[in-house]
């Protein structure tokens, strides 16, 4: 009798690979095994690093190009949401279509809407509100997935009040506001660079130098203009040309 109790007991508890499976299911310790797996999946992707200035936010990210026969235009780590955000990304660069794509829709409802850009929190608290939809059934329209998106985002942006803003989301759809952040494979050793040398009253110069210094630190390859991408918000979003994106490497060896 009492061999049968346990037996139903033990019944009660799945194994650790039954609620790797769930997306819907905490585990008895209280955590989504899906979810922190999917926060794992950054730690693959390449590095993406973002500072903000009293002047504007830059961002700098790797480009990982696996072959010399493909264009570097062509693999999007920086992306325009509207005139005045845009975001990094580091993770499934899939994934982040999906999410930039969504944003962009919210982004035009509201200037539409309220004639108006629309205030970088709540673009960001968007984007979070929809990485939490996986597992849902019903409404296939909604746009969220059967598993957890695989990747974090630097959303950098403007606000006509607040003036420059950088956030950073992740795929438990959380979402902090930073001074300096960064994502990605070489997240410890490029967060830990930032920490010593970020200062609060530095110049949108500086913090440039900053984010390139620290990405060629922590990159494998030699920095080139081809696998790095520069994009600033001060206050419209640009993407640097290659010609620029070389000038500032070239400050940096000379």
């Amino acid at each position: 009798e009492r061999e049968r109790e346990r037996e139903r007991g033990g019944a009660m508890f799945m194994t650790r690979n039954e609620y790797d499976r769930g997306v819907n299911c905490f585990s008895p310790e209280g955590r989504i095994f899906q979810v922190e797996y999917a926060i794992e999946a950054i730690k693959l992707g390449t590095t993406a690093i973002g500072i903000r200035t009293s002047e504007g936010v830059v961002l700098a990210v790797e480009k990982r190009l696996t072959s010399t026969l493909l264009i570097p235009s062509s693999v999007e780590k920086i992306m325009e949401i509207d005139d005045h955000l845009g975001c990094a990304t580091s993770g499934l660069t899939s994934d982040a279509r999906t999410l930039v794509e969504h944003a962009r829709v919210e982004c035009q409802n509201h200037r539409f809407t309220y004639n108006e850009a629309f205030p970088v929190e709540s673009c960001t608290q968007s984007i979070c509100d929809l990485s939490l939809k996986f597992g849902e059934d019903g409404d296939e329209d909604a746009g969220g997935m059967s598993r957890p998106f695989g990747v974090a985002l630097l959303m950098a942006g403007w606000d006509t009040v607040e003036g420059p803003r950088l956030y950073h989301t992740d795929p438990s759809g959380t979402y902090i506001k930073c001074e300096a952040k960064a994502i990605g494979s070489a997240a410890e050793v490029a967060q830990s660079t930032l920490k010593e040398k970020y200062k609060p009253d530095m110049t949108f110069k500086e913090a440039e130098k900053l984010a390139v210094e620290t990405l060629k630190q922590v990159m494998e390859e030699k920095i080139t203009s081809t696998n790095v991408d520069i994009a600033s918000v001060k206050p419209t979003f640009r993407l640097y040309p290659v010609e620029e994106v070389e000038e500032i490497i070239k400050e940096l060896t000379s």
